[in-house]
């Protein structure tokens, strides 16, 4: 077994790479990994994990931290020594430990003479590296005291690994390299030092001279001072050198830039793509939107490709300004750079493409066509010479193309982003300030060019913050104006996109720069057209680079989404051309809402969503299918992102009613498949708006709904709180009915909060309540919790008769489940399990995957309540997927829960702490104290059957 900490985390056993979940877990192994063979203090570990703040608990929950640990690596790799704990390697078995020892066993070869040895040793030794070292690692401590160490113990093998290429001659191996280090480290003389003599040695004197004059500009402007003895040195050594000509052929694509960053896929792609020599030619396109680095990709590409081209590289820019270039015009210049005479190249344009087609014919060229608007642009231009590559970027796939393929370029993640912001900005200033990086690659998009503006105004001011620039950006209205730098703009770029489109094409673009949604689907972009089919004007977006196609979503609609920065420029055009979005988002409020209203209908079938219970007849309620039921939060979830987004939009737009009415509609979806920060979010901005529009009755909805998010989190206090707030609005506006209803939510809390007697009284008033009123919905509810609270059959059988009778399968099936509690309860384990059964079916024919796994939960612990071990474990561990999946936390930890006393009844003593760890770590994080002390009970029983197996 093997670990690495030059990078991510990670543990190698063979073939398997793993790595610790939980990042204390990763803190605690690295901490042991940095000191393998050696004690590392409890004190020690609890610094490394909680910093100068630990819990009280600290040393008890890290127990429990290091027996996870223990499983992943075997219990007898890590030891419980006097003090501390032990990792049980040796040193050679940690990648950073290996590093060390090569480095030297490089020097020593060095010592001795052996360059090409030592370079060979060296350049294994920096393999190891798989990012900045401890890269998952959330520590401080670990940080300070081991993180930065490495990372200059690297810096250094890295210098002294192009000090002994040099000496082998390997200069134009180590150029761009060195270009990406002075880049990233400017004030390390020696490194600029490198680069001269790199460049000085491959012929280009002119770039070395300029390197000298680059690296003391920075000295003086940074720190004042002039070159040191070793850049002077190699000043003086360029000066006496002598440059090289220009041989005759062509080499004309624009100059690499040194800090590229990433895109290793699609390198890769076309260095497989590429034709062997005699082949046949290819042709690539590569297409994305504006600023997604489409034309540096296509230059690093031709640049690392070019020595397989050796009659040269052409490049043609084919767009002048505003207008795409003319292929005559764009012809003519590639004749000229083929060695044509000016007078020869021929007037007509056939003529001009007979000449080029015969020039190239017998040449094995690499020709970038770059910023290509259209099929019939490229056609004339692309070279028929066996073995020729062709590298075409466009904000169009270009599909009408021959014999060609494409590549669509996307944005960075938020890796990839960073990494680039750091080549570009410096990397030690990045490093210094990782949340503003991050949250500067976030407003940024990930797209390269705004990434490239926003590090390189941080380089030319070393006085900027990386945190104050993030500031700058975060304001929408004024992000575009700070993603300038010099005569790079995106503004600009997405102009020229703009300008090209026909008139519609523009008018839906501006419209759909009222919504911030991350996509839209075509019903949506209709509304906000005023109705009219918008089909082929997306696709034309879609095709100028401007929306991207993302394929059909869960409901089967095509979504189109596109870049942030887009967006905004949309936003300005339709402020710009048609006044304020207020107009166009009044449209699309009507139709959103009509939508979700009848989606939460179908959610919940006798309560629609105005805060009125209406009673279905038994017609109507056979006539519900579940097909329905299921196609309803299916739509809804595709929707989730363009209708969280569309809250805070009608919002700003002034349509509070729009605003809160929407909010609320959500809720029973949000409750559903448990997307808690969204609930948070729209409640809060439904909140506000009803506040602001003095809507007491939009206010008192929220307020309830509010308090069944706070109850669903545990957290009890505040969900009464909020129950209370909303009563009193209930009560001044003499609604009965919903007083009722939250006087029901507040018999769930006092449950909750174990007072099972108020809680009795307040839900028996709530039935006699809904009763009176003929609510059946309520009344269907009300018994549940009742039956719930007094433990009685008769009662839930009642409640689920009367979800029967509503045409409400979800509320069956949450019947159901309650029943089986009961039947487990005392013990009747074939009536829990067949009402289990009978509830997991009608939630898997809804696919609600949340009550599913709440449903194969109650079924692992009727299995294990049966003495079936080994079927409550493959049931619990897919309650336990899907709560992951989904992201349920409180869900997580039950069904870890379950499967660690499951484990305990298997005699799998460290399967039982590797799921109280996790339980643990999430019950910690959610605050839930009964949790956390049904955890700490189980896992005293771990600890003692471990006591009697050793």
């Amino acid at each position: 077994m093997r670990f690495g900490v030059l990078g991510p985390i990670q543990i190698l056993d063979g073939d398997r790479i793993t790595a610790p979940g939980p990042a204390k877990h990763r803190a605690i192994l690295a901490a042991l990994l940095m000191r393998a063979g050696h004690v590392v203090t409890l004190d020690r570990l609890i610094a490394v994990v909680w910093g100068e703040d630990p819990p009280a608990s600290a040393e008890s929950v890290l127990r429990v931290y290091v027996s996870a640990l223990r499983r992943l690596v075997g219990a007898e790799t890590i030891r419980t020594v006097p003090g501390g704990y032990l990792i049980a390697i040796t040193p050679d078995q940690v990648d950073a430990h290996r590093f060390d020892r090569m480095v030297e066993r490089a020097r020593r070869a060095r010592d001795a003479g052996r360059t090409a040895e030592a370079a060979d040793e060296l350049r294994g030794a920096l393999a190891l590296w798989r990012g900045p070292a401890l890269a998952d690692v959330d520590s401080g401590e670990l940080r300070r005291t081991q993180a930065v160490r490495l990372e200059e113990l690297r810096l250094g093998a890295t210098e002294e690994r192009i000090d002994l290429d040099l000496a082998l001659g390997r200069h134009g191996e180590v150029v761009g390299e060195l270009r990406a280090l002075v880049a990233a480290y400017p004030l390390r003389e020696r490194a600029w030092g490198q680069l001269m003599l790199a460049l000085h040695q491959a012929g280009r004197r002119s770039e070395a001279l300029a390197a000298y004059q680059d690296a003391r500009r920075v000295l003086v402007e940074e720190l004042g001072l002039e070159p040191g003895p070793e850049l002077r040195t190699a000043h003086d050594k360029v000066l006496a050198g002598q440059g090289r000509e220009r041989g005759a052929v062509p080499q004309e694509t624009p100059p690499d830039i040194a800090d590229f960053t990433g895109r290793e896929e699609v390198l890769s792609w076309i260095a497989r793509q590429a034709p062997a020599a005699g082949g046949a030619p290819v042709h690539l396109v590569l297409h994305g939107p504006a600023g997604s680095g489409k034309t540096a990709v296509a230059v690093h590409a031709a640049t690392l490709l070019g020595a397989e081209f050796p009659d040269g590289r052409l490049y043609a820019a084919l767009r002048a300004g505003n207008r795409p270039a003319g292929a005559g015009a764009v012809l003519e210049d590639l004749l000229r750079s083929l060695g044509c005479p000016e007078g020869a190249v021929p007037a007509g344009f056939d003529d001009r493409v007979r000449l080029y087609r015969s020039m190239v014919a017998s040449r094995r060229l690499l020709v970038v066509l770059d910023d290509a608007v259209g099929e019939s642009q490229i056609r004339p231009l692309l070279p028929t010479g066996p073995g020729c590559l062709t590298l075409v970027t466009s904000r169009s796939p270009l599909y009408g193309l021959e014999a060609s393929r494409a590549f669509e370029l996307g944005v960075f993640d938020t890796a990839g982003s960073v990494a680039m912001l750091s080549r570009v900005a410096g990397e030690p200033r990045v490093r210094a300030e990782p949340q503003a990086a991050r949250r500067i690659a976030e407003l940024c998009g990930g797209l390269p060019l705004a990434l490239r503006i926003a590090g390189s105004r941080l380089a030319r001011r070393p006085g900027w913050t990386l945190e104050h620039l993030a500031v700058r950006l975060d304001d929408e209205r004024g992000r575009l104006d700070e993603l300038t730098a010099g005569d790079l703009a995106v503004r600009s770029s997405l102009g020229l996109g703009y300008r090209g489109l026909a008139e519609e094409e523009q008018r839906l673009l501006r419209r759909l720069g009222a919504l911030s949604g991350p996509d839209v689907a075509p019903w949506a972009a209709a509304a906000a057209f005023g109705g009219l089919r918008v089909d082929r004007a997306l696709e034309e977006l879609a095709g100028a680079g401007l929306l991207q196609a993302r394929g059909l979503d869960d409901a089967g609609q095509e979504r189109y989404g596109w870049h942030d920065l887009t967006r905004l420029y949309a936003a300005e055009r339709l402020v710009e051309e048609e006044g304020t979005a207020a107009r166009v988002l009044a449209v699309v409020a009507r139709e959103v809402l009509e939508r979700v209203r009848r989606a939460r209908g179908l959610l919940l079938p006798a309560e629609p969503g105005t805060g009125r219970t209406l009673v279905r007849t038994a017609e109507q309620s056979l006539a519900m299918e579940t097909t329905h039921l299921r196609e309803s939060a299916r739509w809804l979830g595709a929707e989730r992102g363009f209708l969280v987004a569309a809250v805070a939009d009608f919002h700003r737009a002034g349509l509070a009613e729009a605003a809160w009415r929407l909010a609320f509609y959500l809720t029973p979806f949000f409750e559903l498949r448990a997307h808690h920060e969204d609930w948070h979010a729209t409640n809060r901005i439904g909140l506000e708006a009803a506040r602001l529009a003095g809507h007491r009755h939009g206010e008192a909805l929220l307020l309830r709904a509010l308090a069944d998010l706070y109850r669903i989190e545990g957290r009890l206090d505040d969900a009464a709180r909020a129950l209370q707030a909303a009563l009193s609005h209930f009560r001044d506006l003499a609604d009965r009915s919903e007083e009722a209803r939250a006087r029901y939510r507040l018999g769930l809390v006092l449950l909750a909060q174990e007072r099972p007697a108020e809680a009795e009284r307040c839900l028996a008033e709530c039935l006699a309540e809904f009763e009176s009123a003929g609510d059946a919905r309520g009344r269907a509810d009300a018994l549940r919790g009742l039956g719930s609270v007094r433990r009685a059959e008769d009662l839930l059988t009642i409640s689920l008769d009367a979800y029967r009778d509503l045409g409400d399968p979800r509320g069956e099936a949450a019947a159901l489940r309650e029943l089986a509690l009961v039947h487990l309860e005392r013990r009747r384990l074939p009536a829990a399990r067949d009402c289990a059964e009978r509830g997991l079916r009608i939630d898997r024919r809804l696919g609600d995957r949340l009550p599913e796994a709440s449903g194969l939960l109650l079924l692992a612990r009727v299995a294990r309540a049966d003495g079936v071990p080994e079927a409550a474990r493959a049931t619990a561990e897919e309650a336990l997927a899907i709560f992951k999946e989904y992201g349920d936390r409180r869900g997580t930890a039950r069904a870890s829960l379950v499967l660690a006393a499951v484990h305990l009844d298997l005699d799998e003593v460290d399967g039982a702490f590797a799921g109280i760890a996790v339980a643990v770590a999430e019950f910690d994080a959610l605050g839930d104290r009964r949790g956390l002390a049904e955890a700490e009970e189980l896992a005293r029983e771990a600890r003692r059957r471990r006591g009697l197996w050793l």
